[in-house]
């Protein structure tokens, strides 16, 4: 692995800072969206159907594109430079951002609409993503990237913490105005809103322009390949990069252990993710309303308990820097307790237990994450790293479109909290299965990876 350059840690916490800015945008806008589909587009309960189908649509169209387009953009991140992609990223994001509020704002948003720019949206992540997450290991030294992926899983808790709740707060302004409870011009302009949603995503597209523009100050380089051009000097094609990120892995198939591992997680997880708007609207909606809340207030709340967690979750993985050796056991152990804690919370009829619960699932996924990552990282040299993670994250996140389209279907027709403790259960059999996988175990064993790519 090439040696970092000098300061380069302080290049990647300026990045890291800023990117979670972006990230903290794009959280305000999903949320913004969440409540315009559950609260103006199908306000009524009897449109249960329909407002699933909406929010798979919407969560379909965001992973479709990740997914799917992955290896295209892992090969393209391997030849080009990876701070002008994740620059091009970044702006697209931003208008697209940018043509959602005018239509919001121009009151002919529909779904399709909507859909649409998701998808365009999730492109565009695809390629941002494949750059930011081989861009850090040149930046950091080999010992600190597994602190270097803790911070990384904390930039979605500190954003799930406070988006929620600001999210909440600006929506709410267009009706606080036209009650009195802001005062002058500002009142005046907001109370013509019929709708606060616009105001969220406003500023989703200014964190997405400012993260752009905070790259171009910084230098972040890109590993130089020494493979481009065969041995007669012709130059190798995009698409056989494409090809040797799966071969990559084929040859290697204890890594196909660790991305199944994670794909059946996709499974149930995002699956739960799809139905906690049902489930706080549905099943718990007893319990808040009993106690004053709305709606968009219990949603919120829920929300930011569990980012909660996975902010505590974060912290802890970047100050301790996780398991040294063995670190598939900093895989499974979290994945068990992550799906222990999604059975009970789709028992649970209580908004608070549901939420600690919830604050416990969500503290395991950064650590899984991180020392998966960390496994990736040090397996995989950086010129290939592009490729490579490409491919696992089209196997790995495989699941995750089919999780969301299945969960559009029985989240609109059956009980949303009964759908997540079944999921919950079955993932917590297949983790605890894991345990005694011996391909599985022995992950981290680079000669043995390495004898079974000779072998292949």
């Amino acid at each position: 692995m090439t040696n970092p350059p000098k300061n380069g840690f302080r290049t990647f916490l300026i990045i890291w800072a800023t990117q979670a800015l972006s990230v903290f945008g794009s959280a305000l806008t999903f949320f913004a969206i969440t409540i315009w589909l559950a609260q103006t587009l199908y306000p009524n309960p009897n449109q249960q159907p329909q407002l699933a189908f909406a929010l798979a649509a919407v969560g379909l169209a965001f992973a479709l594109p990740q997914v799917f387009t992955a290896p295209l953009a892992g090969a393209w991140v391997d030849r080009h430079d990876r701070k002008r992609t994740m620059m091009l990223s970044d702006t697209v994001s931003g208008l697209t951002s940018l043509v959602l509020l005018l239509l919001m704002l121009a009151g002919t948003l529909n779904l399709a609409a909507l859909v649409l720019l998701i998808f365009i949206q999730g492109a565009a992540n695809a390629f941002h993503y494949a750059a930011f997450d081989t861009s850090y290991v040149m930046l950091v030294p080999k010992e600190q990237l597994p602190r270097a992926n803790g911070m990384m899983q904390t930039i979605w808790a500190l954003s799930g913490i406070l988006s929620p709740a600001l999210a909440a707060s600006i929506i709410a302004l267009p009706a606080l105005a036209r009650q009195g409870f802001v005062p002058g011009e500002l009142g005046a302009s907001l109370a013509r809103l019929s709708d606060g949603a616009p105001l969220a995503i406003a500023l989703d597209v200014v964190t997405f322009f400012f993260a752009a523009g905070a790259l171009l100050l910084l230098h972040v380089p890109s590993p130089q390949r020494a493979d481009l051009h065969t041995g007669n000097g012709a130059k190798t094609s995009f698409w056989a990069d494409v090809r040797e990120g799966g071969v990559y892995i084929w040859r290697r198939r204890t890594l196909l252990w660790l991305i199944g591992t994670f794909a059946v997680g996709n499974l149930a997880g995002p699956g739960m993710v799809v139905l906690l708007p049902l489930l706080v609207k549905l099943n718990l909606a007893p319990d808040w309303t009993a106690r004053g809340f709305s709606f968009e207030t219990a949603l919120a709340l829920f929300n930011s308990m569990a980012s909660v967690g996975g902010l505590i979750g974060g912290v802890l993985i970047s100050s301790w820097g996780g398991l040294k050796q063995r670190r598939v056991y900093g895989i499974l152990v979290p994945m068990v307790l992550c799906a222990l804690g999604q059975t009970l919370i789709g028992l649970s009829p209580w908004l608070y237990l549901s939420a600690a619960l919830l604050a416990l699932n969500q503290a395991m996924i950064p650590i899984m994450n991180s020392h998966s990552q960390a496994i990736w990282q040090t397996q995989v040299p950086p010129e290939l790293q592009g490729r490579v993670f490409a491919v696992r994250r089209v196997i790995g996140q495989s699941t995750y479109p089919l999780a969301t389209a299945l969960m559009g279907f029985f989240g609109g027709w059956f009980n949303p909290g009964s759908v997540i403790a079944v999921l919950g259960g079955l993932m917590t059999i297949f983790m605890l299965l894991q345990f005694f996988n011996p391909w599985l175990l022995r992950v981290e064993d680079k000669e043995w990876l390495d004898r079974q790519a000779v072998v292949t």
